[in-house]
């Protein structure tokens, strides 16, 4: 396993639209091992393949609070089935927009479709943080981003902050 880069706004990379993959396969597995020890280090709850410049439709998730034995999760090529009307508003953040959190509504309760770790169907019913953080994930593979939920005035400023800190990172 080895922790890859995670890339941060405004590269272009994050917004290609992900590809399926056609089988999980032990390079399939490699990569969502690489991405959980991407996002445990970063640290962060969940991470899609395109964050760390591999646009596969593959995502990891680990809901766990501190403390708690880790549950990592593993998707790939997910698929919203059918979502319910009532939507749950939530502070977001993401390790592509680093320090920025900003409330964005989503549906509460969405039924999911994924390959699992060994290649296994699984279809289920995410709700709460579940929800929320599957749906963020997912755009992420589609090559949308949370700040671009905001206004254009929000996001430029999000932007502006993640490049000036990237700057200042680099020569500290």
């Amino acid at each position: 396993m080895a922790i890859r880069p995670i890339l941060t706004v405004p590269n272009p990379i994050l917004k290609q639209v992900s590809k399926p993959v056609d089988a999980v396969t032990d390079e399939t597995r490699k990569l969502m091992d690489d991405m959980l020890e991407t996002m445990y280090a970063a640290p962060g709850i969940g991470l899609a393949a395109v964050q760390i410049g591999e646009p596969l439709n593959v995502i990891v998730m680990d809901l766990a609070k501190e403390g708690e034995e880790p549950q990592p999760k593993y998707f790939v090529n997910p698929e919203i089935l059918e979502s319910v009307e009532e939507t749950l508003p939530y502070q977001e953040g993401c390790l592509s927009v680093p320090d920025i959190y900003e409330e964005i509504d989503r549906p509460e309760r969405v039924q999911i479709t994924y390959l699992d770790y060994n290649g296994e169907c699984v279809t289920e019913w995410a709700e709460g943080l579940y929800a929320v953080c599957i749906q963020h994930e997912m755009d992420h593979l589609k090559g949308v981003v949370f700040i671009d939920y905001l206004s254009r005035l929000k996001r430029e400023r999000a932007v502006k902050k993640v490049i000036k800190a990237e700057k200042f990172r680099a020569t500290a």
